[in-house]
């Protein structure tokens, strides 16, 4: 039995590096200011461990564009390489450098944080170079400096040179495909994007790029509201001011800092695109976190900052494991907690807010079943008096009336049919969101007995008269026969108010699962199944003389019936596009013939 050892050869795993290991080309900028970063913070643990003597220490980063040689440099003044350390950190791939200095210098400290552990960031600099060039001075001054040259082969040049000043220079002569990188807005946009937060003085050309420290990193106490506006419009250029936003200082069950906003909704808000930013160590990694936050966090904007993220050897995304879960379930829960301390605090200052982030609210009750537990009776509609209530105070409030029933519409068009139940003093809630229908269903599901039902829905036994109108079955059965064609049922009920002749009733399921289809699929046809039922007010005056007519001009009765089917489609806005054109024109046919002379 033979035994060996695997090699890993640079020409085979170089162009790997370059094509398949980074999603995107620009990459190489965090990646090589990230360790420069971290050449700085190195030596500044070195000096205030004794280790190493330098005066009047004043850390930075430089990025230098040469447009005639075709160049861009990279410059820091941190722990620099002797010739041995370049062969070893340079020369062999992913071979960490900052892996075996966290080892040694173990900090907790914020600002000792090493950003890069991987060993591979270096040689994304080939993906846009046809070669590099590194020069380092180690922070021990007998060291030689060195200078290494790579083409991105498996090949390089080491050699000693003339003393160089203090750190690491890498120059990158950048390939035709690459010459966007030279312009200097270009790569001055790009370093902002992921370098903007870097705690060592960061400079393009001769432009400070990070003059500000993330806000993320102070304490709460310290932050103004115009502190947090502020850090808003920095990572949001452009947008309104955010409706309010949640500090985050969490150190166990995993370290993370950060400030989660919630924005207003407006048409550019596209759900299911993930608007918070996630940094590691101050270092920009990703907007594409869906699996850290949860499909109703999506909505939320900021900046989340966390060592302990699981990032894959690129950092460009996130591995999911134990960890990643654990922290959207306390996101969550951090998120329910500070919705309950506004709402406990002063419901009054919360209904505004409430009015602009009730979709991130009722989507977070749907799908997250924790979150529901905490934040249901934060959810609230505006009853029949413009009062915000929740579920469980509204059925609190009727449970002599409607005991376990739910009353709501859709728009204040119903008035005429929310006067029935105004006059019976029964509370109806204003349901403001498609996806409403969907969460009286989850409603339903969690608290037993509870049903919910638009007013349109169905007839119930307090919305009737419970002394019989005289019976008009002669009406019935002409009303019947007038509208079988048209598959709609006709009921005859006294109703309790004489205001509304009619009204279709639409079964409540129905119209839930009509909802749900037009969601998945706009165009959607809500004919395909289903009845209406086109319910007449037996006490009605309007029916009543409509039945006086019948018998002498059944015609004009079967178009009056029409008509008003009609009028109560329009008025619950249930009278499809198609059936506009004929409603009009029936209209001016009655018109001619009530009000023109035979």
């Amino acid at each position: 039995m033979a035994q060996g050892t695997l090699k890993i050869h640079s020409e085979n795993i170089l162009p790997i590096i370059k094509k398949s290991l980074y999603s995107d080309k620009e990459i190489f900028i965090r990646e090589l200011v990230s360790n420069a970063s971290d050449a700085i913070t190195k030596l500044k643990v070195l000096i205030e461990n004794n280790e190493a003597s330098i005066k009047d220490y004043a850390p930075e980063i430089r990025v230098k564009i040469d447009q005639e040689s075709k160049t861009i440099t990279i410059t820091d003044n941190g722990i620099g390489m002797s010739e041995v350390e370049v062969e070893t950190y340079i020369a062999q791939i992913a071979f960490s450098g900052a892996e075996e200095f966290v080892k040694k210098y173990d900090s907790s400290s914020e600002k000792d944080k090493i950003i890069g552990h991987f060993g591979l960031g270096f040689y994304s600099a080939f993906m846009v170079s046809s070669q590099v060039e590194v020069i380092s001075q180690s922070f021990k001054a007998e060291c030689p400096s060195s200078h290494w040259v790579s083409d991105g082969s498996n090949t390089y040049e080491l050699n000693r040179i003339d003393s160089q000043p203090m750190g690491t220079k890498i120059v990158l002569h950048i390939d035709e495909e690459s010459q966007e990188y030279l312009e200097e807005s270009k790569l001055e946009a790009v370093i902002k994007k992921y370098c903007a937060f870097l705690p060592h003085p960061l400079f393009v050309g001769d432009k400070r790029i990070n003059e500000k420290e993330p806000l993320y990193l102070k304490s709460p106490q310290e932050c103004t509201d115009e502190d947090y506006k502020d850090f808003y419009q920095q990572l949001y250029p452009f947008e309104p001011a955010p409706i309010f936003w949640i500090h985050l200082n969490i150190d166990y069950p995993f370290n993370l800092k950060g400030i989660l906003y919630f924005p207003k909704v407006t048409e550019r808000l596209e759900f299911g695109k993930c608007y918070t930013k996630l940094f590691c160590n101050r270092v920009y990694v990703s907007s594409d976190i869906k699996e850290l936050l949860p499909e109703y966090m999506t909505l939320l904007r900021g900046a989340i900052d966390s060592p302990d993220l699981p990032l894959n050897v690129s950092r460009s995304y996130l591995h999911m494991d134990k960890t990643v879960r654990q922290l959207g379930s306390h996101l969550s829960k951090k998120i329910s907690d500070k919705l309950n301390q506004l709402y406990n605090q002063d419901k009054e200052a919360y209904i505004p807010l409430y009015k602009e982030m009730e979709v991130f609210l009722k989507l977070g009750n749907l799908q997250d079943e924790k979150f529901y537990e905490r934040t249901k009776d934060l959810l609230l509609f505006e009853n029949s008096q413009a009062e915000w209530v929740s579920i469980s105070q509204y059925l609190e409030a009727m449970k002599e009336k409607t005991k376990s029933k739910v009353f709501y519409h859709i728009d204040t068009s119903e008035s005429h049919f929310l006067k029935l139940f105004k006059e019976k003093e029964v509370d109806v809630l204003r349901s403001t969101s498609p996806i409403d229908s969907h969460l009286f269903q989850h409603f339903e599901s969690k608290m037993t007995d509870v049903k919910f039902q638009r007013i349109d829905g169905g007839l119930d036994d307090l919305l009737t008269d419970t002394q019989q109108a005289a019976p008009k079955e002669e009406l019935l059965q002409f009303a019947k026969d007038s509208f079988k064609d048209l598959k709609v049922e006709v009921e005859l009920k006294p109703l309790s108010s004489s205001s509304v002749p009619s009204f279709v009733m639409i079964d409540e399921d129905q119209r839930r699962f009509r909802d749900y289809m037009r969601l998945q699929k706009p165009d959607f046809s809500q004919d395909l199944f289903g009845k209406k039922t086109f319910v007449l007010n037996a006490n009605s005056p309007m029916i009543s003389k409509i039945e006086e007519i019948q018998k002498n001009k059944p015609e004009l009765a079967k178009e009056l019936l029409q008509q008003l089917y009609d009028l109560s489609l329009l008025s619950q806005k249930e009278l499809h596009n198609d059936a506009l054109q004929p409603f009009l024109n029936r209209s001016m046919k009655l018109f001619e013939t009530l009000l023109c002379k035979e």
